[in-house]
């Protein structure tokens, strides 16, 4: 029996319902294909009861749209009745490949253009629903989570705002700022991590890694990244290093920020080893690429950039560079944003599929379950370098 069908005996908390928004249509497609296959083998003893109404269906899927008027305006349509259902509406803030018309104008969809949507289908299910849940892997301005001098809170604000239509959980990955859950106390918030997507993405693709203290090791580029990096080492039983940025207090850059005036290496020697630089996000690029420029001019081996949402903001041009000057050798993101078919095409690139995870916590979130042993895959993680390290030894 797979891992998608045991241990589900509750009943359900009500019909499942999967809307994903047109920014995330090919994730949801393949997460609801998942859920199609685990229900029809899973033979729960209480399938032909009427609590199980529209358990085993060949599509989870709700059709939904949210068509705009010449002016730009919009509205929200979902065209079947969800009532009593357990909705999980799945949408990508990121993708900017979407498009809508305007004066005569093709304007890009942003993050704000998504964020509306999404509300607006949950307002066209009218509180009809059993339960409404949202599936937002890049949390909606996760990057303006805090407030220095006179800011707006713009991500404590929208997920209250969510709270306030109805929303009983939210389920993102790899927050900027995990202590933003504090903006909604007493409803659910999930951020979950990605690490054991990338340790099963690299080994499945590289050969010849010694996952031990002496040849490995996981890098946080900054002290923002710090516990992730933590959290990897510790699992995997290797040493960990950091960089931070020495800033210059005594004068500005144009944007109001302090310009750098190092970065400085905490942590062991990293010559001859292999490593991992793990981080939440790519946006430019620059921070990286840096940061493994400074580790090859201090011996690093193989070097591995994971990062949860890849943006690339700048193009990846420079990545292009990097790769052929060396600099690093493979480049891991997830398909939990938009990719384009640029990244996709490169060489170096590793998409980490997130699908299958994002299904295990619908299904059970669904059977009203904790999700606790899925947030932490301690097991599977070491587990998964067991094998790799049994196929090494038959090579």
């Amino acid at each position: 029996m797979s891992q998608g069908t045991k241990g589900l005996t509750t009943l359900p908390v009500g019909r499942l319902g999967l809307i994903p928004l047109p920014s995330c249509r090919e994730l949801g497609e393949k997460v609801n294909d998942w859920l199609v296959q685990w229900r029809r083998e899973r033979k729960h003893p209480g399938v032909d009861s009427y609590a199980f109404e529209g358990y085993e269906r060949d599509s989870y899927i709700i059709e939904a749209d949210t068509p705009r008027f010449g002016s730009g305006e919009s509205k929200g349509t979902i065209h079947e009745s969800v009532r009593g259902d357990d909705i999980y509406v799945m949408v990508d803030v990121c993708n900017y490949s979407l498009t809508y018309t305007m004066g005569g104008y093709t304007n890009l969809m942003s993050p704000d253009d998504h964020y509306q949507d999404m509300k607006r289908v949950i307002a066209a299910i009218g509180g009809k629903a059993r339960r409404v849940n949202v599936i937002m892997p890049y949390l909606y301005e996760s990057r303006q989570s805090k407030r220095i001098g006179r800011e707006s809170l713009d991500c404590a604000t929208s997920l209250q705002e969510l709270i306030s239509m109805g929303v009983e959980n939210i389920i993102t990955f790899d927050a900027h700022d995990p202590q933003i859950q504090n903006a909604t106390p007493l409803h659910g918030f999930e951020t979950v991590q990605a690490s054991y997507q990338f340790i099963k993405a690299l080994l499945n693709h590289e050969d010849g890694l010694r996952i031990d203290n002496g040849h490995f090791m996981i890098i946080s580029p900054d002290e923002g990244s710090m516990n992730r990096a933590i959290y990897l080492a510790n699992i995997l039983g290797v040493d960990m290093g950091m960089y931070y940025q020495r800033l210059d207090y005594a004068h500005r850059e144009a944007n109001g920020r302090h310009p750098i005036a190092a970065y400085e290496f905490l942590g062991p020697n990293p010559k001859g080893k292999d490593m991992i630089i793990v981080d939440d996000m790519i946006s430019s690029g620059d921070t990286i690429l840096k940061i493994a420029s400074l580790l090859k001019e201090r011996g690093a081996g193989r070097i591995y950039l994971c990062c949860t949402f890849g943006l690339f903001t700048a193009g990846l041009e420079k990545f292009d560079r990097a790769h052929k000057a060396g600099i690093f050798d493979k480049l891991l993101t997830t398909n939990l944003v938009y990719q384009t078919p640029e990244l996709l095409s490169r060489d170096y690139y590793i998409s980490c599929d997130m699908s299958k995870y994002i299904a295990l916590i619908i299904d059970t979130l669904n059977h009203d379950l904790s999700v606790s042993h899925l947030l932490n895959p301690v097991d599977r993680i070491k587990k998964c370098v067991q094998n790799y390290e049994a196929r090494q030894k038959t090579r």
